[in-house]
């Protein structure tokens, strides 16, 4: 594999993709190339906020739905001495404890049943989105790593970040690469747009902080991207000064 090649694997080590050999081969390249380590660790971060994106904590009514059952069941100790013996004289006390323990452990179980199919569901969901994050990085690194790739800088985010945007034309898509971007103010998020002329048209999310995010959708002869501050869940225009707006390349 030569160094042209390798070049193209930011996308795939940034999700762990990598067979062991060719993993190996391309950390020894990150000890010469800066391009590859800075282009991999802004992967590593978009991968990981799309991960905490699906992370969720079971819901608190579960753990409270099975000790309120658990605390309604009495359970039958465990036989000894002359207790015991008086539970053989008083088979019927011992085969109500038993129908109480009997009770409870279904309890349990129906409660656990209920903790896998939510579980099994949440892996599911969890996967999807690994899935949807390994190809959403792997089509950044195939367009940062695009021959016609051109890059324009210079826009100043709000918090004093800046960003720079890259677009392909012969892969129709384009990037945003940010940093030090502040936090939207609460009930807003930053919403990316292209632009065509004097019309916007939307172009996915971008999150506060570092990192490199692809725009949704086709840059389709866009002549250029910006981002607004929308309402939580965007809008279908924008309803707010652009904070930014750069203008792609000829």
């Amino acid at each position: 594999m030569n160094t042209a090649e390798l070049h193209t694997l930011t996308g795939a080590f940034a999700v762990d993709a990598l067979p062991e050999d060719e993993r190996h081969r391309f950390e020894a390249h990150l000890t010469e190339c800066t391009a590859c380590t800075a282009e991999s660790a802004e992967l590593r971060a978009t991968a990981a906020r799309l991960g905490l994106g699906v992370a969720e904590t079971p819901p608190p009514a579960l753990r409270d739905r099975v000790l309120r059952r658990i605390g309604e069941v009495r359970q039958e100790p465990p036989p000894s001495g002359s207790s015991h013996r008086a539970d053989e004289r008083r088979p019927g006390r011992a085969a109500k404890w038993r129908t109480y323990a009997l009770a409870a452990c279904l309890a349990v179980a129906a409660a656990l049943g209920g903790t896998a199919v939510w579980q099994h569901q949440q892996a599911d969901e969890a996967r999807r989105h690994a899935q949807q994050a390994r190809q959403q990085a792997t089509q950044l690194a195939e367009l940062l790593a695009s021959p016609d790739a051109r890059t324009v800088s210079g826009g100043a985010l709000p918090g004093g970040g800046s960003a720079t945007a890259v677009v392909s034309q012969d892969r129709d898509r384009a990037a945003l690469l940010a940093s030090g971007m502040a936090e939207p103010p609460d009930g807003k998020v930053y919403q990316l747009w292209f632009a065509d002329g004097d019309t916007m048209r939307p172009a996915g999310f971008a999150e506060p902080g570092t990192g490199a995010v692809l725009l949704d959708g086709r840059a389709d002869g866009a002549s250029g991207m910006g981002i607004t501050v929308e309402p939580d869940g965007g809008s279908p225009q924008p309803t707010s000064d652009p904070v930014l707006l750069l203008e792609f390349p000829a």
